[in-house]
């Protein structure tokens, strides 16, 4: 038996932060949160349930992985070949169109791309909604990359309702430039942050708080396609998080010198008139929220502090899609 199944998913950047899990194995989150799926960042991932191989093969880049790197997958994997009976191993391949954890949520596209992948191989052919429930126990931000546009991940309250939903598919001059500060992978990985940030900042529960009002703000503003209050709740909400991180014991930062030119940067843009706001999620990148069609003047003024690589400008991405090569 082979089946190969390809897809496509497209990685997403929190606008309102999801920080913070109260189910470690089930990946139930402590809060719910809302992204934006960009086009310019994603995963290809093929699965086939094989008879020839007599354990399951993942190659990630091109590149063979050893067993630790496969046991993840293996017990992602796992979920589909329980629920569809399957007894077979498999081969994974996965391209990521992404820096892998550098702090572009390579974990975000590349879980909902393996879900996707192993959805369709398995014969389970699940809906949306309930492939998100999948994806989230992979990776949590992979339950919002099932849904293009901005997407909602409603915390719930067990495993079937913790799920992602499309709240607009953001075709109203939205976009993002990233500003790719550092593409190394982190010190300290945002599990561990997380964990860490849970368990000592005295700022954790305001933060579940004001971020149950930002949730309900923003949704209203999309609604109502007010850029302005969109950007103004996305930094607003990406501040506070990183401010739970630094009053954690032992105090965490992501940013680096160039997150806060970059930071810095946005504000002076803004005062020029361009409507923009900046995010950052575990790690020193920034992103910066913007009109779509504004999107290469800005990455033209941050030209003259950064390198034109290291500035991606992404309109909005879609749902997750099957690559027929």
């Amino acid at each position: 038996m082979s089946n190969e199944k390809k897809v496509r998913a497209y990685t997403n950047i929190a606008l309102i932060k999801y920080w913070g899990k109260r189910n470690e194995e089930l990946f139930l989150p402590m809060n719910s949160s809302l992204s934006l799926t960009l086009d310019s960042f994603y995963t290809e991932t093929s699965v086939s349930f094989d008879s020839s191989v007599s354990e399951d093969i993942f190659y990630l880049n091109d590149t063979f992985q050893d067993t630790k790197a496969t046991e993840k997958v293996s017990r992602f994997l796992d979920l589909f070949r329980e629920e569809a009976g399957i007894k077979l191993p498999a081969i994974v391949k996965s391209t990521n169109f992404v820096p892998t954890a550098a702090g572009l949520a390579s974990s975000a596209s590349g879980m909902a791309a393996l879900a996707g992948a192993a959805n369709l191989a398995s014969g389970l052919n699940l809906d949306k909604t309930t492939l998100s429930t999948y994806a989230r126990r992979g990776s949590g931000s992979a339950t919002r990359s099932i849904f293009g546009g901005f997407v909602e991940w409603q915390m719930g309250t067990n495993n079937a309702d913790s799920c992602a939903l499309k709240v607009d598919d953001a075709s109203w001059d939205i976009g993002m430039v990233t500003v790719v500060v550092n593409d190394k992978q982190k010190a300290v990985s945002s599990r561990v942050g997380m964990k860490n940030t849970v368990a000592t900042s005295p700022f954790y529960p305001s933060w579940l708080e004001s971020t149950a009002v930002d949730l309900r703000n923003i949704k209203s503003a999309i609604l109502k396609k007010d850029f302005e209050q969109v950007g103004e709740i996305t930094e607003s909400n990406g501040m506070k998080m990183h401010a739970t991180m630094l009053g954690a014991n032992p105090p965490l930062s992501y940013w680096e010198p160039d997150s806060v030119r970059a930071m810095q940067a946005v504000r002076d843009l803004r005062q020029s008139g361009i409507p923009c706001y900046f995010t950052m999620d575990a790690g020193p990148n920034v992103k910066v929220l913007c009109r779509l069609s504004d999107g290469q003047k800005i990455k033209d003024y941050l030209s003259n502090i950064f390198n034109p690589t290291q500035l991606i400008i992404s309109g909005p991405g879609k749902d997750i899609e099957e690559i027929t090569d």
